[in-house]
């Protein structure tokens, strides 16, 4: 009853702030502690007691009461900075605070008007008793509101007894937070810490409500609109100032904050000791602080406002001339051993979470922030090119590779989802690039992780080739950018393949039967440069590992009559009018559910801006169609090695193949004698490589040296 009353009396003040149309004084004291006072004891509370519509009214219509709030949870959160947070009615008072600036921030943010309001400096009054603690310079230089908020809350993060635990033995006295120093109070063991401090529920707790306040601020960005001038992020002056000075020199806390998200992240263990359903009997507190602490921290890092890193320079230069993001120089510095193992161990840790199971259902808990992680795993190799290094040198390399095939088999036809497939490939494509990963490939694959792929025994070079046949397949249309980086990464590992499996090697084949046809290399210019990364990839295996690669070679034997079709493939006009105008009267003529007897020539496409829905033939005598027009000849869809129908994205549609009745492998058909004459010496000029990341400017990141360059050529292997 006593709570009910409590809350009651905090939705009088809230109604009493927005039905005031006078100003209320800054000094009315016993006003405005009504809204950080004991009335609330949790973040629900204050979201439920203050709802949307009535802060936007505050807003609109008592812009002064608004700002005096504001001000004012800013005094107060100062004020426990510089007191400690010592009793009790402090920490609640400040964890009140605290929710209702999380609560107000995004309706700020979301009026232009108000945007700047935190970074305008305070206005001069006669009451400067109400100031106190923010006007300690002098009344004419005051800091933003910003800044002070900003200072409170790093200077709370690390306040002993609230947020961190004390280390003073002596009488019990409030710590003096401007005075202390705050790298003897970082939250866990790892980078640049060697203790363990004891854990402490409550500290988690009120880590999390902080970081979640900082996390608010950090995102303004959110509420620009993209055509304004201020949401154009290419130039400077769009940085965003909360985490300039956040990450900036002027934030002192800025090195233990740093190292303790890495720390609380890289050492949290979900599973702990295994008891199956320990997650069901006890509430685990650190894992949403560790989902908080990730996120902050790839905010952090990804403003990155210096071009180049510490390893970018000579070291004489990088002391003198640091970034201003500091966490990014911080990230970038890390180099003993012991740190590396300790963040990969964290990493592949957390992201082979989700792909753990048991005889018991649902008896280990899974984490859900596995995007953040990959994000974080990319920022640190584009950052830290030791830790990359380190990460291809270690038997761990594969330990990411499972989790994150995983990941994009399991998001491949989620449109939501697209993000983390960018990014997933990204991060293969880059560690391509080295020759230590494609040797690790050829490692045995003996776990198996629940994918639904075709069962094979082979080792992890068949997975990802399994995997991205099936991402290029069965994914969505918005995937299509990506399958140059898919085929360029086989490319890249394919000269150290040593033993692909008959069910890889039947994929490969597949795509180079689909990619091959006529109509689809004539239906967009950039097509035939699929077809180009998997002759290179067949070129480099039979070159470099022929002697292990017996079932490719079976199989490009038993396929040889594409290798035919695709060296005599016709180029002039007349011939290639021929198959556009055949493409058109397939449309007009045949049935949608037709069943041709025959393997008639491939058909291009008369309009590929507008499609129209039409019916292509197998390769074996089965009916392909599209249910947008762009259809695939793709072999029997009857398969040993699936038995899925498949369908293949052809220049924005997506393909799907029905199953045929004849047992067989995915893609066969009865083998022909050559015809004589008619297997040219070579194939025509080859283009130069294709820069797979020309087109993804407007992705969600933008890789950074992700293709190796040899001469003029791109995305090569050594």
């Amino acid at each position: 009853m006593g709570n009910a009353d409590t809350k009651l009396n905090f939705r009088k003040a809230v109604i009493q702030l927005t039905t005031k149309t006078q100003p209320i004084e800054a000094a009315d004291h016993q006003f405005w502690e009504q809204f950080w006072a004991e009335n609330v004891s949790s973040v629900q509370d204050v979201f439920a007691l203050i709802p949307a519509a009535e802060i936007r009214a505050l807003r609109e219509e008592s812009p002064s009461n608004l700002a005096t709030l504001c001000y004012k949870a800013v005094e107060r959160l100062v004020q426990s900075a510089e007191s400690g947070c010592s009793s009790k009615v402090e920490q609640v008072a400040t964890l009140n605070c605290v929710r209702l600036m999380t609560r107000i921030l995004p309706y700020i943010f979301e009026d232009p008007d108000w945007r700047g309001f935190f970074w305008s400096s305070l206005p001069a009054a006669s009451d400067n008793r109400s100031r106190g603690s923010l006007n300690e310079e002098t009344e004419d230089e005051t800091p933003p509101l910003a800044q002070s908020l900003l200072n409170a809350l790093s200077d709370l993060l690390f306040c002993p007894e609230f947020t961190v635990h004390t280390n003073r033995k002596g009488p019990h006295t409030p710590e003096d937070l401007q005075s202390l120093d705050s790298c003897e109070y970082i939250w866990a063991s790892g980078v640049g810490f060697a203790q363990d401090p004891p854990y402490n529920v409550s500290y988690d707790i009120h880590r999390r409500e902080l970081l979640k306040l900082l996390l608010t601020c950090f995102s303004e960005a959110m509420y620009i609109p993209a055509g304004s001038p201020s949401g154009d992020t290419s130039s400077s002056s769009a940085l965003n100032p909360w985490i300039s000075y956040f990450t900036s020199s002027d934030n002192r806390h800025a090195l233990p904050l740093f190292t303790s998200l890495l720390n609380i992240v890289s050492s949290y263990d979900p599973v702990g000791y295994g008891v199956p359903y320990n997650h069901l009997m006890f509430r685990d507190h650190r894992e949403p602080l560790v989902q908080v602490a990730i996120q902050l921290l790839i905010v952090t890092l990804d403003h990155d406002v210096g071009s180049n890193t510490a390893d970018d320079q000579p070291e004489d230069e990088a002391d003198s001339g640091q970034p201003d993001n500091l966490f990014v120089n911080y990230l970038s510095r890390i180099h003993r051993d012991e740190d590396f193992n300790f963040i990969l161990h964290g990493m592949t840790r957390l992201l082979n979470n989700p792909l753990q199971h048991t005889y018991l259902p649902n008896s280990i808990k899974k984490v859900q922030f596995h995007q953040e992680l990959l994000v974080f795993l990319w920022k640190f190799c584009d950052a830290n090119k030791k830790f990359l290094f380190h990460v291809l040198k270690s038997s761990e390399v594969l330990e990411l590779l499972v989790p994150i095939l995983y990941h994009l088999n399991d998001a491949r036809a989620d449109q939501s989802r697209v993000g983390l497939m960018h990014i997933g490939v990204f991060i293969l494509l880059l560690l391509s690039g080295e020759r230590n990963f494609g040797v690790r490939l050829n490692k045995v694959y003996n776990v198996r992780v629940p994918m639904d792929i075709p069962v094979f025994t082979g080792t992890h070079a068949d997975l990802l080739i399994i995997v991205f046949h099936k991402i290029i397949t069965t994914g969505h249309q918005r995937l299509q950018p990506l399958f140059d980086c898919l085929l360029t990464i086989i490319c890249n590992v394919s000269p150290y393949l040593k033993s692909l499996s008959m069910v890889a090697s039947n994929k490969l084949l597949h795509l180079l039967e689909a990619f091959s046809t006529p109509w689809f290399l004539i239906s967009s210019p950039t097509n035939h440069h699929l077809v180009f990364f998997l002759l290179e990839s067949f070129n480099n295996i039979i070159q470099y590992q022929f002697d292990g690669n017996s079932n490719l070679i079976y199989t490009i034997i038993r396929k040889r009559h594409v290798f035919h079709q695709l060296s005599n493939l016709a180029t002039d006009h007349q011939s290639l009018m021929k198959i556009m105008s055949r493409k058109r009267e397939r449309r007009g003529t045949l049935p949608r559910n037709a069943n041709l007897t025959s393997a008639p020539q491939s058909t291009g496409q008369s309009n590929p801006a507008s499609p129209q829905r039409g019916d292509v033939t197998g390769l074996g005598g089965g009916t392909t169609e599209s249910s947008a027009g762009e259809v695939m000849p793709m072999g029997r869809a009857g398969s040993q090695d699936t038995e899925e129908a498949e369908r293949v994205p052809t220049d924005g549609h997506n393909a799907e193949l029905k199953v045929g009745s004849e047992p067989s492998m995915e893609g066969s058909r009865p083998a022909q004698e050559a015809e004589p004459g008619t297997l040219k010496a070579s194939l025509a000029a080859t283009p130069v490589y294709f820069d797979p990341f020309r087109n993804f400017n407007e992705l969600m990141v933008q890789p950074k040296s992700l293709s190796r360059k040899q001469g003029n050529d791109t995305t090569k292997c050594n």
